[in-house]
């Protein structure tokens, strides 16, 4: 891959080598670290909890885990992978992941994704129609939930809130009850 080059496609992630990730925003390539370990202890506990009241609810959606293909703006230039995806309309998935905006994304922030995070993907989830977007701060044990539907401002809470998923009527939870130690 061209060094500097701003026209990556889809084309270009599915042939990265075995192993390597990236995000593609407008045709602009975003390379993947693997995540901490508290990262990854907040998406699995993140998930589960999610699609345990799905299920308890026979919810019709469905929860996914990164790497999670989300080909978001249904063009060839714009692919993430949010640490969490819930996608109620299944109209939307495919074998190759989902086609259009998730419901809900969750992500949970590093120092080295806190710009992206907070301003290129909160943009671009925003314009796509996501319904929901959560940043996870493991580091300031804070959450910032963003209610696309309903308000233009972010709401903060912290590890110990009971924090109300929006697209779900009863669920709420409190990210401190999980144990990330």
């Amino acid at each position: 891959m061209l060094k500097g080059k701003r026209d990556y496609t889809i084309a270009d992630i599915e042939a990265l080598p075995e192993g390597e990730r990236a995000e593609l925003i407008d045709g602009e390539l975003f390379w993947m670290d693997a995540p901490m370990r508290v990262h990854q202890k907040i998406s699995m506990k993140l998930a589960v909890e999610i699609d345990l009241y799905i299920r308890k609810h026979k919810g019709n959606c469905e929860v996914y885990a990164a790497p999670f293909a989300v080909r978001i703006k249904k063009d060839d230039r714009n692919y993430v992978e949010p640490d969490i995806s819930v996608i109620c309309d299944r109209d939307k998935l495919d074998t190759k992941g989902c086609q259009g905006a998730p419901d809900w994304m969750i992500e949970i922030v590093s120092p080295s994704s806190k710009k992206m995070d907070y301003e290129r993907k909160e943009q671009l989830y925003r314009e796509a129609g996501a319904r929901e977007y959560w940043i996870v701060d493991p580091e300031t044990e804070t959450v910032t939930v963003y209610d696309f539907a309903s308000s233009p401002t972010p709401a903060q809470y912290l590890f110990s809130d009971r924090i109300k998923v929006r697209i779900f009527e009863n669920l709420w939870l409190n990210l401190s009850e999980m144990d990330f130690a």
